[in-house]
Parts: structure tokens; C-alpha cells; sequence
């Protein structure tokens, strides 16, 4: 471990202002260093006006990268011709060693594609998977993943991002043993479609994990269930919709508070607890989206990402640095190739011979 996390300077909507002013919060909260990569034109004058004087001041260091991959670019070609982009030159930094992980607000397929290019996948992993942290009425967020690294998944992916899940929710949320369960149309075995029928059985033969079976939609903010997994395009969706749910529910909240001067003053009365809801509720407190499988972590924050979330970020790749993590998920994803293999020369073994 280095104790350093790097932070692209130029990906949020409003760079580099949320970054500079998230990582020197976390340098003072965390006690860790971190490193901002961006154009130091743009990225230098902004870090002086707090006092930031030299590298290392403040735990911030500032190191050039004179491209940016915008939000509107083409993700292949922009990865690919822009080798000194931030994300690519940020990427590099964490892949030779010299920081523990990487954390980007700018274009989330760009983000993606530098992380595996770059940084490589772990030995093992076929793909990554995105996570989110869902709010939960228990106060404990719900883990959900894929959603949105893979459109189409097999069944041996699906008991990947639960090994990585479960790793990800014992080091950063600090779950001493996860309940995962898999989204599907049922509880019942049987239920859900070809996907969900294959994996189930390979996820209720991990020893190491705390498998219970399918979930349905109406679990994912009950908080009964830590680590929900399914497949990126499902995953997404139920993202999208519960970021549009939310969003809903506020506005409706707002417009019949607003309603009467009855209303309004039970309004204010409530406002404390209106207040800690929206912090629940506010992604920003989550920091972003872990992309997990690759070599090291990788937060994806989004575009419109304050200073707490980039802040919060950098606290999630401290935390799963520190608690091993990426050793965690190495060794179960070797567990389970090894009964795949396992399981396909047996079934090799008991076929007829042609």
C-alpha cells in the first residue's frame, strides 16, 4: 500500500473545483495523500487560491496530463488516441505502483475502458462489475451489482460479482458476513430465466458466501439483503429507476408541503428530519460507483459529483486498500474457476465416448 489514491482533476461537470476541494478534505479527514492529475494550467491556479503552494503540500500533488476525455466523446476512439488524458495518465499511475486506487466523475464508459486497459483485470475475472449502494429503510445501504458494466452476462459472471460484492461490503460498509442474494421474478429456485436458473446453483456452492437465494425487486431497500447481484442491463435499469423514483417522490414532498400555511409550517417543524432523509438519500455520501475486478480499485463518481462525494470516494478506496480487499476477491474467484474446472471434467468424465 502506498496510502495515496489518485483523483482525475478534469472529469466532474464543474472541474476542477468539487475535485481539489474533495481531496483536500480528505488529506485533512483521512490522513492519506492524494495525487491530482489534470492540466496544470487550469488545475494549479485553483489549488494556490488554498494555499496550496508545492507537492506534498495540504498531502495534495498535482501531476500533468494535457488531454481530457469529455462526456460527449466517443468512448473506443477517445481511450485510444488521447494516451495523455487524465484518466490515462491517472490510471498509469495506480497500474506502476505509485497509488492504491483511482477515482474519476468524468465519462463513466472512458473510466471503464482505461481502468481494464490500463490497469488490467485481476487473474481470474472475466469481467468487472459496477456497484452501486442503494439506500435502505434499515439505514444500511444494499450493494447492486452489475449495473451497467455488462448488458449480457453467463452464468459463472453472476457468482463473480458475488464473490466481489461480498468483498466490497466486508472492507468498505464493514459487514462481518454479507447476505447475498440474486435479483430475479421469484424466490422460489425455479424462477427467473435461463441466467438466473444457472447461476443459482454455482452461487449456493460458494462456501464463502452467505448465499440466500433470489430476491425480487421490492428487496433491493429493505436492507434485509447486503449484496444483491444481477445481470448490467437489469441492474441499470433499477438504478435508473429508483434515481427517477426518488427524484419523483421528493418533488410531490415539496409541492403538497407547499400547499397550505398549514403545510408549511408542519414543514418547518419536520425540516431535521426532512434534512437527515435527504442525507440518506444523497449519493454523494456513498462517493460513487466501485468498478471491482480489476487490479485495483476504481470508483466511478458521477458527472455532477460534489466535493463530499469525491471526498467519500477517496475514503472507499482507503478502506478497501487497507482491509485486503482485492486479495479477498482473488482468492474466491480462484475458488470458484477451480469448481467450474472442476465440475466440467467430471461431466467430461461421465460422457459417452464418440
Amino acid at each position: 500500500m502506498t496510502g495515496k489514491v489518485v483523483v482525475d482533476a478534469m472529469g466532474s461537470d464543474r472541474a476542477p473545483h468539487p475535485e481539489i476541494d474533495g481531496a483536500l478534505a480528505a488529506t485533512r479527514d483521512f490522513g492519506v495523500r492524494v495525487i491530482l492529475v489534470g492540466q496544470r494550467e487550469v488545475v494549479e491556479p485553483e489549488l494556490r487560491r488554498c494555499r496550496w503552494r508545492k507537492d506534498g503540500d495540504k498531502g495534495v500533488e498535482l501531476v500533468e496530463a494535457a488531454e481530457v476525455i469529455r462526456m460527449d466523446e466517443a468512448v473506443a476512439s477517445a481511450v485510444r488516441r488521447k494516451r495523455r488524458s487524465s484518466m490515462r495518465v491517472g490510471a498509469r499511475l495506480v497500474a506502476e505502483g505509485q497509488a492504491d486506487g483511482f477515482i474519476s466523475a468524468g465519462n463513466t464508459g472512458a473510466a471503464m475502458a482505461t481502468a481494464m486497459m490500463v490497469i488490467g483485470m485481476l487473474p481470474g475475472v472475466d469481467r468487472p462489475a459496477l456497484a452501486a449502494l442503494m439506500p435502505t429503510k434499515s439505514g444500511r445501504p444494499t450493494i447492486l451489482l452489475d449495473v451497467g458494466a455488462n448488458s449480457e452476462c453467463k452464468p459463472h459472471h453472476m457468482a463473480q460479482f458475488a464473490i466481489m460484492g461480498d468483498a466490497y461490503s466486508r472492507s468498505v460498509l464493514g459487514t462481518p458476513r454479507p447476505t447475498v442474494g440474486m435479483m430475479s421474478i421469484g424466490e422460489e429456485e425455479g424462477k427467473g430465466n435461463d441466467l438466473t436458473k444457472e447461476a443459482f446453483p454455482l452461487l449456493r456452492e460458494l462456501q464463502s458466501l452467505n448465499f440466500v437465494g433470489n430476491v425480487e425487486g421490492r428487496d433491493v431497500f429493505t436492507g434485509e439483503v447486503d449484496v444483491i447481484v444481477t445481470d448490467g442491463f437489469t441492474g441499470n435499469v433499477i438504478l435508473k429507476l429508483s434515481e427517477g423514483l426518488q427524484e419523483a417522490v421528493v418533488t410531490m414532498i415539496k409541492r403538497e408541503l407547499s400547499a397550505s400555511v398549514i403545510t408549511k409550517t408542519g414543514a418547518v417543524l419536520a425540516r431535521p428530519a426532512f434534512q437527515n432523509l435527504k442525507k440518506r438519500l444523497d449519493y454523494a455520501e456513498f462517493g460513487g460507483a466501485p468498478l471491482l475486478g480489476v487490479r485495483s480499485i476504481v470508483v466511478v463518481c458521477h458527472g455532477s459529483s460534489n466535493a463530499r462525494a469525491i471526498r467519500n470516494a477517496v475514503r472507499n478506496v482507503k478502506e478497501f486498500s487497507e482491509h485486503g480487499a482485492l486479495a479477498r476477491i482473488e482468492r474466491g474467484i480462484a475458488d470458484t474457476n477451480a469448481r467450474e474446472l472442476a465440475s466440467l471434467r467430471a461431466v467430461a468424465e461421465v460422457s459417452p465416448a464418440r
